[in-house]
């Protein structure tokens, strides 16, 4: 498997056979999940589908951080402690990632399990000579690193770090690794909580005794929090963190970097109340992980119906409960489109022959009814590969109406059938117009009347 590894492709290289070792940098958990997480995870869920679609045993985690300033400014807005904070948003944004369909992950470390190990982290640093103290904290001297920068490829003269910044810094790269805090956890070195740039690597080494092969995250995480990762488990223990490091690209709104400092950090949660997670899950996919995505309600919305051809596929094949569960995928159509995947996750060419086994599909359904359940076993693999095709067939059509709404137009239709059954057909036309004008088209089959939105 080809992967693209930071700045170039290189093929897939495993620390230990038999088993591939992934690691996300997951959310800092004092808000909802926006869309920046969830093309972030949907991305990275492709490539862990694509992996376990193909035989290979892996183990994935993704971190929480639990302990942050922005999560002690909510704590003095809203009155309430860090575990309520904490707890809410890890459980806002789990549901949210199921509502997209992505794999719940194998571990979920949060930083505050890992305090001792952040600790062991800082007093090695320190006893090889790569900290110094400040009086707000614990520091680490980039200047003592000469490969500082090698993973990013920056150089010192474009070298910017985004963070609040310390004058009595010695160089302008160099980064906190702990903060001085009474109100805090005990260390040899003060009271205080960890630096943000510690926690990934302290929760890896605990967590993956045989290495990590991919550490994957955010393009905006690329620098200046993976190089200091990097700088970190190089200093303090003499090996490279991880042998792969993936990024994806920025979500952009109608345009612009999404950003909350621009008030257009559009979040999850508001997204689902138009459009289901799987057509949130399609459309964010539908980009190459590495590109940038400008996110628009219109393409959307174009996007959703590109994703109604394999529901309407869906409905022919009669299938309806399908299990979201790992499997190796060997079929025809499985194996030509993991071979697109397999280039890097190639999603344009992998989506091109997604679409070429629907309308293929269809064709030979028209000509040979006896060929569904071939077709339905290509389908469950399908699926799988994608995270998509899950929801129930006919519900999926209904999405879009608020539980009132629904009530509404079910109860127009047992008008409707009622009329019927009395031969009033004059009011039967009537309620059949008065729904289309609300949206919704009338299907007459010979289990009943079903809908769907227009």
């Amino acid at each position: 498997m080809l992967l693209f590894d930071s700045v170039k492709k290189e093929k897939l290289a495993l620390k230990k056979e038999g088993v591939v070792n992934m690691y996300l940098c997951g959310p800092t958990v004092y808000d909802d999940a926006h869309l920046g997480h969830a093309r972030n995870n949907i991305c990275f869920d492709m490539l862990r589908r694509t992996l376990l679609a193909l035989g290979r045993k892996l183990c994935f985690a993704r971190n929480y951080t639990d302990i942050d300033d922005k999560i002690l400014k909510k704590m003095q807005e809203s009155g309430e402690s860090l575990e309520q904070i904490t707890q809410k948003y890890i459980a806002h944004y789990e549901r949210d990632m199921r509502h997209l369909r992505v794999l719940e992950p194998d571990l979920k470390p949060k930083a505050t399990d890992f305090i001792k190990q952040m600790i062991e982290l800082i007093l090695c640093l320190e006893k090889q000579g790569f900290t110094y103290t400040l009086e707000d904290g614990i520091y680490f001297d980039t200047s003592k690193d000469k490969d500082y920068l090698s993973l990013s490829k920056r150089s010192f003269e474009d070298n910017q770090t985004r963070l609040n910044e310390q004058k009595e810094k010695k160089n302008e790269a160099d980064f906190v690794l702990w903060k001085f805090d009474e109100n805090f956890y005990t260390a040899p070195f003060g009271k205080g909580r960890p630096g943000w740039h510690s926690e990934c690597v302290a929760m890896i080494e605990a967590l993956f005794k045989d290495g990590l092969d991919i550490h994957a995250g955010g393009v905006d995480l690329f620098f200046p929090h993976h190089e200091n990762e990097a700088t970190q488990c190089r200093c303090a223990f003499g090996k490279n963190l991880a042998t792969h490091w993936l990024h994806n690209g920025f979500v952009k709104i109608d345009g612009e970097k999404m950003s909350k400092s621009l008030n257009n950090s559009f979040f999850v949660r508001d997204a689902l109340r138009e459009f289901c997670g799987e057509a949130l899950r399609f459309y964010l996919m539908s980009v190459h992980y590495r590109a940038h995505f400008n996110y628009s309600l219109e393409d959307l919305a174009l996007c959703k119906k590109r994703l109604d051809k394999l529901y309407r596929l869906k409905k022919r094949l009669d299938l309806n409960e399908l299990e979201d569960k790992p499997k190796k995928c060997e079929r025809e159509v499985s194996t030509a489109i993991l071979q697109a995947l397999q280039d890097d996750l190639n999603i344009s060419k992998a989506l091109a022959l997604l679409d070429e086994f629907i309308t293929n599909a269809n064709l030979k359904l028209d000509e040979n009814k006896a060929l569904k359940e071939n077709l339905r076993e290509d389908f469950k693999e399908l699926t799988f590969i994608f995270g998509l095709g899950f929801e129930d067939a006919i519900l999926y059509f209904q999405q879009g109406f608020s539980k009132e709404q629904k009530a509404w137009i079910e109860e127009q239709i047992f008008k409707r059938t009622e009329a019927k059954k009395a031969k009033n057909y004059a009011l039967a036309d009537k309620l059949r117009q008065d729904l289309a004008d609300f949206g919704v088209v009338l299907l007459d089959t010979a289990q009943g009347t079903i809908w769907e939105k227009a």
